[in-house]
């Protein structure tokens, strides 16, 4: 599986980096944000290093897709049961920050402090 050495995300899923993780399987990892802008915000993210989306092709087409359908059922399990947001930032003007692809995933009451 391709990793980067120098991104902070590959380093998580190495586990050289602490993480408060939701779930893992061998193609994701899903963890809570360490900076969150809602009640539930968590971050999924392919255990395989792809920059940004700017880089997906067709064959990512099945792990983003896992990324999705993984998202609701994490939210369920922690407890959000009115709704909850999809982020996916790409690149700088895109307000990416950690050049690996990663789906945000928001929820709980209202008013959040950012969003």
């Amino acid at each position: 599986m391709s990793q980067d050495p120098n991104c902070i995300f590959c380093k998580i899923v190495a586990g050289q980096i602490p993480s408060k993780k939701v779930y893992e399987d061998d193609d994701l990892l899903a963890f809570h944000d360490i900076h969150p802008w809602a009640p539930v915000h968590i971050l999924v993210i392919p255990k395989l290093h792809i920059a940004s989306m700017v880089d997906v092709g067709p064959e990512h087409q099945a792990l983003l897709g896992k990324m999705m359908t993984l998202s609701p059922r994490l939210m369920k399990e922690l407890g959000v049961t009115n709704g909850y947001r999809h982020l996916i930032n790409t690149g700088a003007d895109g307000r990416q920050e950690v050049p690996h692809v990663h789906l945000h995933v928001m929820g709980g009451p209202r008013p959040w402090s950012k969003g």
